[in-house]
């Protein structure tokens, strides 16, 4: 199978457990956001996580790998309106060296319980275009740190681009860092039922 031929089977269950991943901050710079390597839905028993959502002991490894693919399925189909949304944050609770949150307060180390966040069309417009890829080291699916919209210019000039010029790079940097929690937002709230995806000459997944 080619790039440009792949087709994902976007099940209910697949859905339903990219609503419980908790989306973490990879601090390599510029950073980006990733699954969280050591608790992906929420408890540090990833298989029995799956396993409740699937009902299956077995085969809990293939669906988690199958994700990188699914969440990119995702992001780029889901439909979320902008508004201010709530969430609790796992993350208060769950620490790990390998990544952090944009909420966490570096004098305590403290991370706060409920976040309310206004989502934008500029958060929107940007999450389709969010470059996935698999950590090997940490085996979980996570957005390219170096290339966080795929492009080869800086990742600010890829962020112009695509919301179509007029921002200053500081609100561009900020924006960047708000992706984690507008993107927590959207893997939790946006709409997108259970399909067939085919991936098309572009590398965009689209209803087959």
């Amino acid at each position: 199978m080619t790039m440009t031929d792949a087709v994902y089977d976007l099940t209910l269950e697949r859905i339903a457990l990219i609503r419980r991943m908790v989306v973490a901050w990879n601090g390599a710079e510029p950073g980006a956001p990733m699954i969280h390597p050591e608790a992906p839905y929420g408890s540090r028993d990833r298989d029995g996580d799956i396993a409740n959502v699937t009902g299956d002991d077995d085969g809990a490894e293939e669906e988690h790998r199958a994700l990188e693919d699914g969440l990119a399925v995702f992001s780029q189909n889901a439909r979320l309106k902008p508004g201010r949304y709530q969430y609790h944050n796992p993350l208060a609770k769950l620490d790990c060296a390998a990544i952090t949150d944009v909420f966490r307060d570096l004098a305590t180390g403290e991370t706060p319980e409920h976040i309310t966040f206004a989502v934008t069309e500029e958060h929107l417009a940007l999450i389709p275009r969010l470059n996935h890829m698999w950590d090997d080291d940490h085996g979980v699916p996570r957005i390219d740190p170096e290339r966080p919209y795929g492009g080869a210019e800086a990742y600010t000039l890829d962020m112009g681009r695509h919301l179509g010029g007029g921002t200053e790079p500081e609100n561009l940097v900020r924006l960047h860092r708000e992706m984690q929690p507008a993107f927590q937002i959207f893997l939790r709230y946006a709409d997108l039922g259970p399909g067939t995806f085919r991936r098309n000459a572009a590398s965009v997944w689209e209803p087959a």
